[in-house]
């Protein structure tokens, strides 16, 4: 039995060995190297270069592509292989398919390690001791997957003079772009990873969340792993998973109470001793419109009259809406209304928004037939909403049983409605005859 478990190890560590050496299937990376030209002049001139970034986990992993002459038109020294244990930039999304016009966004940088002089990350390097650690080239690199599904930043140490690249720290989300309804938790992915050989793992970490709209700001939640302490804020129910934190690199930030205030870009950002990363998600709150409609049912109409019908749509964003109108026949024939307007956005105290059309049917230049149902539609970003209101035309082409009893009941209202007046003056008048005879006696 023992040795069938030593043999059933090995197999998995041998297989484990050839996956990850011929079976990462990581991308060849087609990036822009940018930095500032030298100079003082401002603002300072940047220069690109085409850049490739061949891909591995392991430091034992090779790929035929390394291999291969250069590509044309690519200088040989901004040709990296990249050593990245986190897998981070293995991600399918980052595979362009064969033939495709559309390819992922990578820019590498280089990067200056530095203090940082935020509270809640000067614990890191309270010391003041640069380490020899530092004395390396260093590059950021930031890449967008296919269709938004990664957003990743990358922190990288090259020894001097050498294209052999290593990820220190990695900082990343599943989703540049997400949507929420409105009142409901809301999370915000972020995920990071650091190189555990490397002396800046073992001096702690740092999280801030800041948020960013219209040019105004404001930080959302910060913590200091290294003090186990959160930054006071005035921000309310925003959350940070503490354990998650430290157990498995989880920075996602939840919103607990998704509200229109909320839309904008979010800054996760992550730091190490005299390193940072940090990558952009922006928050859309959608929530579509609630309708209603009046007067519900119209009044009961005659050829040749004019009617006016209102739709409101309320407590929606974003504010993009489109109003249609659509009347439906008995048959189910659908027929497009027009000569509709349109009121202003109001803004609701909670952020959302509201807007009023209405319609004027006029009868004698409509064929409507004997009525139906006009419907109004809104167009939102959050759905389609419809809601309806029915419509009765009488004396079109020979009334119908339905019109004759509408007549009757008219006209019973209207007979009615004479026999009591004609009471009331007879009651007046009586009343009136026996007052005068009174006065005469």
């Amino acid at each position: 039995m023992a040795n069938s478990s030593t043999l059933y190890t090995l197999a998995l560590l041998a297989a484990n060995y050839i996956l990850q050496v011929y079976g990462t299937n990581c991308p060849v990376v087609e990036c822009w190297f940018v930095q500032e030209k030298p100079g003082h002049g401002f603002p300072a001139a940047m220069s690109q270069d085409k850049s490739l970034m061949y891909v591995r986990i392991s430091p034992d992993s090779t790929r035929a592509e390394s291999q291969q002459k250069p590509p044309v038109g690519i200088d040989p020294s901004r040709i990296y292989h990249v050593t990245d244990p986190s897998g981070s930039l293995c991600s399918p999304s980052l595979h362009s398919p064969e033939g495709s016009v559309k390819k992922p966004q990578c820019e590498i940088n280089p990067f200056l390690p530095h203090p940082s002089l935020v509270n809640w990350a000067a614990p890191l390097t309270r010391s003041g001791l640069s380490p020899v650690y530092l004395e390396a080239d260093w590059f950021s690199a930031s890449l967008k997957g296919l269709d938004e599904q990664l957003v990743l930043s990358s922190v990288i140490r090259a020894a001097k003079t050498t294209n052999e690249l290593n990820v220190i720290l990695a900082v990343y989300s599943t989703s540049a772009l997400v949507r929420s309804r409105l009142g409901v938790p809301v999370v915000l992915n972020c995920w990071f990873w650091k190189e555990s050989s490397s002396p800046l793992s073992e001096l702690g970490f740092a999280v801030e969340w800041r948020y960013q709209f219209r040019g105004e700001g404001r930080l959302v939640v910060a913590y200091d792993a290294k003090n186990d302490r959160l930054a006071e804020t005035s921000e309310k129910g925003a959350e940070l998973d503490i354990s998650g934190l430290h157990q498995t690199g989880n920075a996602s930030l939840l919103l607990e109470d998704a509200q229109v205030r909320h839309t904008g870009t979010y800054i996760c950002t992550i730091y190490l001793p005299y390193l940072l990363a940090q990558v952009t998600i922006d928050l859309e709150i959608v929530e579509p419109p609630s309708l209603s409609i009046s007067p519900s049912p119209l009044p009961i109409s005659f050829p040749g009259q004019t009617i006016t019908v209102q739709c409101e749509a309320s407590g929606f964003s974003p504010l993009s809406l489109e109003f249609r109108w659509e009347f439906v026949g008995a048959d189910g024939a659908v027929q497009p209304l027009v000569n509709g307007g349109m009121s202003g956005h109001r803004q609701a105290v909670d952020g959302t928004f509201s807007q009023s059309s209405w319609l004027t049917l006029d009868l004698g230049k409509l064929d409507l037939g004997r009525g139906g149902e006009v419907t109004c539609v809104a167009v939102h970003p959050g759905g389609t909403r419809r809601t309806s209101t029915t419509l009765s035309i009488i004396g079109v082409s020979g009334p119908t049983i339905e019109d004759s009893m509408a007549m009757v009941a008219v006209a019973l209202g209207l007979y009615g409605l004479i026999k009591l007046c004609s009471w009331m003056f007879t009651r007046a008048g009586s009343i009136d005859s026996d007052s005068e005879e009174k006065k005469e006696k």
